[in-house]
């Protein structure tokens, strides 16, 4: 019933204009913004292979305890490496079943991953794709 259907994802932040920075000029990716009217501004990720991702307003927000966004690159540490050095910070896990590398890369089972948060707190991903 759904298959042709062009589906999206979406999550909510706090502040759309934090995020809207954060995802164009930290992430390098197309942002667009709409005006829905007093002061409620809708961003689109716009992502390669014509994908997006619709981020929204949300006053009472609640950072996501999971996951929200995967970006597959071919190499992590690269990757990593230059986010790191525009000032994103990747999470550091030491307890837990999951334990991270200084940088923040997880190397064990599973693909090699590192996580860190958008301004609102949300949790994305990048992890290497072979």
């Amino acid at each position: 019933m759904l298959k042709d259907s062009t589906a999206f994802g979406s999550f909510s932040v706090n502040d759309t204009a934090a995020a809207k920075t954060f995802y164009a000029e930290k992430l390098g990716l197309e942002v667009s913004a709409e005006d829905m009217g007093e002061s409620n501004i809708i961003l689109t990720l716009h992502l390669k292979g014509g994908h997006r991702v619709i981020i929204y307003p949300k006053p009472n927000h609640t950072p996501s305890t999971y996951t929200v966004l995967n970006f597959p690159v071919p190499k992590i540490e690269p990757v990593v490496d230059g986010l790191a050095a525009l000032g994103v910070k990747f999470e550091i896990y030491s307890d837990g079943p999951i334990k991270t590398d200084k940088k923040g890369i997880c190397r064990e089972g599973g693909p090699l991953i590192a996580w860190f948060k958008d301004p609102a707190g949300n949790f994305l991903s990048v992890l290497e794709q072979k």
